[in-house]
């Protein structure tokens, strides 16, 4: 039976900072247990940290450091990344693990940490248990002696690196020239990176949310604010828009008439495009549970798979690796292309997304039309205390739901993995079933959580 976790979540550690578990003393023994973990042989070991732009960043930065130090781990600080660039930077520089200082999309009032083996991949569940077994236990004997403890130095190369790297995905018989493209970088980790990126493939490049603070970070911007996005597309009259979640590793993409391209029909436009090309491996797409019934429907007709796992990408990744899968990812915009990458990567997959565009010679707005999404109501209701899911009127809503949908529907109700949130998901063809049952649900919700409270 697997233990509880006490720190690591659906995504590494995520928590508001500077209360548990992101505080400096938690980072700094993650460190030392992740560096104790990851010592496999009489090498110099090393890690990449990384971080997005936020304030606490600088505090998670130098506990870390400091626990890895403390351990006899060489530190390789690459200061604001994308979180891809990690997994990348792991694997060029044959580093023993990576550190990625990001809550990805949320408020600059949280942090997290993410960490990746020695592969580039993030860690198993296993392994965090081994090392929140390490961080809960007397850390004294991991200490090194004097003269082993480790050295922290700044590659000041990194991005050079990872942008030469993203690009070398790109078709090289296909160019950006002639395409405006409008960028929404959250003022988070690809601030820098992604308008580069885009520039030197010839692209006419309109960046907006270029200047982090250390507290605008996906403040109304990035993927999960494109408000500011869509505009700017229509004002500039460009060709595309795409917008980065505050650690560059998932996307969403705008069509030249400021609508929204969903993570499903990205996800469809890379499978079509794959298997037409004879490029798609493990015969199918892995995604995870959220993921539209529209988006099944149309990959069954092309005689395409659709497989299904927990929610999070590293599930994903996890199921690709076993199944031999090349494209998987999220309705959020994870979109996580194995051939060139370990872990979701917006910008990779924003490049291969352009490239199916001008080699179809259609505009966005028509390159991605491809199926029609059965009508999906999502809602989010924030709970105080233990989880209300466990409630017997809350337990009873959602089979009532369920059965009244029968065949024709799904109804999903899970808990976030990083904050106190419930997440409902209601899917079927009539959209005003979907509103009452999503609705009937939510309450049930609120009043076991004001009982609770």
């Amino acid at each position: 039976m697997n233990q509880p976790r006490n720190f690591f979540g659906t995504d590494g550690i995520r928590a508001t900072a500077n209360t548990h578990p992101m505080t400096a003393e938690i980072a700094q023994k993650v460190g030392m247990a992740a560096g104790h973990v990851f010592n496999r042989g009489s090498h110099r070991h090393r890690v990449v940290i990384a971080k997005d732009t936020r304030l606490s960043g600088y505090m998670i930065e130098t506990a870390l450091t400091s626990g890895f130090l403390s351990v006899g781990v060489d530190v390789l600080l690459v200061g604001p990344m994308p979180t891809p660039a990690v997994a990348f930077l792991v694997r060029a520089m044959r580093a023993d693990m990576g550190v990625m200082i990001s809550a990805s999309h949320n408020p600059y009032l949280d942090n997290g940490i993410k960490l990746f083996g020695p592969d580039g991949y993030k860690l198993s569940d296993d392994i965090e248990r081994e090392i929140e077994t390490l961080m809960q236990s007397d850390m004294q004997p991991l200490l090194s002696a004097p003269e082993k403890i480790g050295r922290a130095k700044r590659l000041d190369d990194a991005p050079g690196r990872y942008i030469e790297f993203v690009k070398s995905t790109f078709p090289r018989d296909i160019t950006l020239e002639g395409l405006t493209i409008v960028i929404d970088c959250a003022n988070g980790a690809g601030y820098q990176v992604g308008p580069i990126i885009l520039q030197e493939l010839g692209a006419r490049v309109i960046p907006i949310h270029v200047a982090p603070n250390g507290t605008n970070i996906n403040a109304d911007c990035g993927s999960t604010h494109p408000a500011s996005l869509q505009e700017a597309v229509k004002r500039e009259g460009a060709d595309v828009g795409i917008a980065l979640d505050g650690d560059a590793d998932r996307l969403v993409v705008v069509d030249e008439r400021g609508a929204l391209v969903s993570g499903d029909h990205l996800m469809a436009m890379v499978a079509a495009h794959y298997q037409s090309q004879g490029a798609l491996k493990g015969g199918g797409v892995v995604t995870t549970h959220m993921a539209n019934l529209g988006l099944e429907q149309y990959l069954r007709a092309l005689g395409i798979a659709l497989e299904r796992t927990a929610i999070g990408d590293r599930y994903v990744m996890e199921r690709m690796r076993e199944g031999g899968f090349n494209l998987g990812g999220e309705p959020s915009g994870h979109i996580i292309l194995s051939d060139y990458v370990t872990t979701g990567d917006a910008l990779i997959a924003g490049l291969q997304v352009l490239a199916m565009m001008r080699e179809s010679g259609k505009k966005m707005s028509d390159a991605a039309k491809l199926f029609t999404p059965v009508p999906q109501l999502l809602r989010n209701v924030r709970y105080q205390g233990e989880s209300p899911l466990a409630h017997a009127k809350v337990q009873q809503s959602i089979r009532e739901a369920q059965k009244k949908l029968g065949a024709q529907g799904r109804v999903l109700v899970r808990p976030s993995g990083t904050e106190p949130v419930i997440r409902i998901m209601v899917e079927a063809s009539d959209a005003a079933l979907t509103e009452t049952l999503a609705s009937s649900i939510e309450a049930s919700i609120a009043a076991a959580s004001s009982e609770a409270a």
